[in-house]
């Protein structure tokens, strides 16, 4: 997952890419920290065209905000640059895996 600070920057990725995930959390959060590497792994093996890109809510709170993001970890869902899919707090991996799996095989 690359990491990203800058909201322009992360809003032009969104704008060009076909599929992004975008995944909130901070290094204070030990949920976050044992969900971050599963939900890399299942996107490289099931999902590998989609983008994924790590936010620190904690060292960008003005995108955090933008984004509303209230409670972390949350998993925001992007394809062709519109919202698709947000998951917080509790996230089942089997519910993100179906969230992204339809409109990944219609895009890709």
């Amino acid at each position: 997952m690359e990491a990203i600070y800058n909201l322009e920057a992360l809003r032009a990725r969104i704008g060009s890419e076909k599929g992004v995930l975008l995944y909130f959390s901070s290094e204070s959060c030990s949920v976050c920290k044992v969900l971050k590497p599963k939900v890399a792994e299942l996107l490289r093996e099931r999902f590998p065209q989609m983008l994924s890109l790590y936010v620190d809510t904690e060292r960008s709170p003005l995108i955090a905000g933008q984004f509303r993001i209230f409670t972390i970890p949350s998993i925001l869902i992007y394809f062709e640059g519109k919202e698709q899919g947000r998951h917080s707090r509790n996230i089942s991996l089997h519910q993100l895996e179906a969230a992204i799996d339809r409109p990944y095989q219609l895009i890709f």
